[in-house]
């Protein structure tokens, strides 16, 4: 049981669907904290295509297959057919979140990197690549390059493909911004560096900067608080474990100090 109530009536953003957004929600009520959902991002798969198709087919030749993201699990599998192929590769996941829902599947994660960021996934990973290790990496159309190019350059043979899109719901868009005019955000968090443009964009099509100096904000990953400090925005909260929970712990210590 929580002694106190750290985020007690404060406004804070949840940037995930409904579908993602509950153990998130969930742990800002915990705290206090009246969590507001507004999906920042939505993905949405791709049409079936040729390429799709031919690496789906040929999945039983490749050494090993990498996931980045529990979306990029739920979105693989509602393609993939298990009589599609004899042999499923070893599985690479990058967070304990992939690994729960690659599991949920029925397939084991071989390899899971010590933090949940690709530069540490790709430090730890290449000790399993040999030249001409092969590689399927799916990914979504704003998926950064570094994974596929650091492998390549150490001799796999890595075939990227894109298995869905990333996109703002419009409905989030005017949310955020009656929300934003009105101050009714005290915590803004951010999960990924996609989340920090959508965000922004809304932002300065409305020049709603002002009222971003109202808000304190916390992000997961250096990726994510890079793209912040792009923008020139402050960071109250960055921890060094790239998940939800301690994001918020961290946006509470914060709290607490300012508060001393």
């Amino acid at each position: 049981m929580i002694k106190s109530l750290p985020l007690l009536d404060k406004k804070v953003l949840v940037p995930r669907g409904k579908d993602q957004a509950k153990s998130f929600s969930d742990l800002v009520e915990r705290y206090g904290g009246i969590p507001v959902e507004i999906p920042l991002i939505a993905f949405r798969p791709i049409e079936r295509n040729t390429r799709l198709h031919d690496c789906l087919k040929a999945l039983d030749t490749y050494d090993w297959i990498i996931f980045t993201s529990n979306v990029t699990v739920e979105i693989f599998f509602s393609f993939f057919e298990e009589e599609a192929s004899s042999r499923f590769p070893k599985i690479a996941v990058i967070g304990k979140k992939t690994a729960e829902v690659l599991k949920e599947k029925g397939h084991q994660a071989e390899f899971v990197p010590s933090a949940y960021v690709a530069e540490t996934f790709v430090e730890e990973f290449l000790p399993f690549v040999e030249c001409g290790t092969r590689v399927l990496l799916p990914k979504g159309n704003l998926a950064r390059e570094y994974i596929a190019s650091s492998l390549t350059e150490a001799g796999a043979a890595v075939d990227e493909v894109v298995i869905y899109e990333t996109y703002m719901p419009e409905e989030s868009r005017v949310k955020l911004a009656q929300m934003l005019a009105n101050d009714q955000l005290d915590i803004l968090t951010f999960t990924s560096p996609s989340t920090v443009d959508h965000l922004m964009k809304v932002v300065q099509d409305h020049s709603l900067e002002e009222q971003l100096r109202n808000c304190l904000i916390g992000c997961i990953g250096p990726i994510t608080e890079k793209k912040l400090q792009d923008y020139g925005l402050p960071i109250h909260a960055s921890p060094e474990e790239y998940t939800v929970k301690e994001m918020m712990k961290s946006l509470i210590a914060y709290l607490e100090k300012i508060g001393e």
